[in-house]
């Protein structure tokens, strides 16, 4: 086991929480490992980006005197490791008594230390508290899967779920589930979100992909990974000319993760907008 495994992060273990700026909290773990088990072991079929907004960010200026803002950072998909989250909110909250000039020199900070953690740029957004009535929440847009009157006693992602009518027409559509729940690789904490699907080709079983994202339930990866999943089995299984999965995850420890994949040549990151469980 490499030294930066999963079961090596601080996931699931009693730690201190200090408040003395320590960027050596921050635990990269490598996309690679996991992206083998589905296959990407070449060239990515996607490009994409994991927006991760955090909630809880505090520091001192120059005084002494508290302040507070809403972080967002655009991590790109072809970064080589992500950043497991708990680590991720054990190096915020080492800011928590850290002395800076301004807002500015925070971004600054934040954006070479996350970037150097991912292994890639990071691109760092900050809401100061004179922009937080300007937060919007709205919904992913789509037609709702979850209307569908389905028994199912599958908890466990199957592929055989999958499935498109290649004697149809194609279609361009986007879908959308609020049934997405998967859980902690280390933990075994739930881990909920909400999904959408937005592809051009044959027409997908609606029926079957529900029940293919329901069946992430008992399912144990990280969001990036559950995504990514998610895109190369409908990739592979419905064969779409084209795809975008993107997944809203609920915050935990003042952290959300929203990972995006897509293989249209001109898309464009979505909206960063919150849903309403989040």
């Amino acid at each position: 086991m490499t030294d930066n495994a999963p079961l090596n992060s601080p996931l699931g273990k009693t730690v201190t929480y200090t408040s003395e700026y320590d960027s050596t909290l921050l635990f990269p773990i490598p996309r690679l490992d996991k992206r083998a088990d589905i296959g990407l072991t070449t060239s990515l079929p996607f490009f994409g980006v994991d927006i991760w907004n955090a909630y809880e960010v505090s520091w001192l200026n120059l005084r002494g005197k508290p302040q507070v803002a809403i972080a967002t950072f655009m991590v790109p998909a072809d970064s080589p490791a992500i950043i497991e989250s708990k680590s991720f909110k054990l190096y915020l909250n080492s800011l928590n008594q850290t002395r800076l000039a301004d807002s500015d020199a925070l971004q600054s900070l934040l954006r070479k230390d996350i970037s150097a953690g991912f292994g890639a740029p990071v691109q760092v957004k900050l809401c100061l508290p004179g922009d937080f009535p300007n937060q919007r929440f709205a919904e992913l847009p789509g037609l709702l899967l979850d209307r569908l009157d389905i028994g199912i006693d599958q908890y466990h992602p199957d592929t055989a779920l999958l499935s498109a009518d290649h004697e149809a027409p194609p279609v361009e559509e986007t879908l959308v589930s609020h049934l997405l729940k998967s859980n902690c690789l280390i933990t075994g904490q739930p881990d909920w979100g909400s999904v959408q699907i937005h592809y051009v080709g044959a027409p997908v079983s609606q029926e079957g992909l529900l029940r293919y994202i329901i069946g992430f339930r008992h399912h144990n990866e990280f969001h990036e990974h559950c995504v990514e999943r998610i895109f190369t089995d409908i990739l592979t299984h419905c064969k779409p000319q084209k795809l975008a999965v993107y997944a809203r995850y609920t915050r935990r420890g003042g952290l959300d993760i929203n990972p995006w994949r897509s293989n249209f040549s001109t898309g464009q990151p979505p909206s960063n907008f919150r849903n309403a469980r989040q």
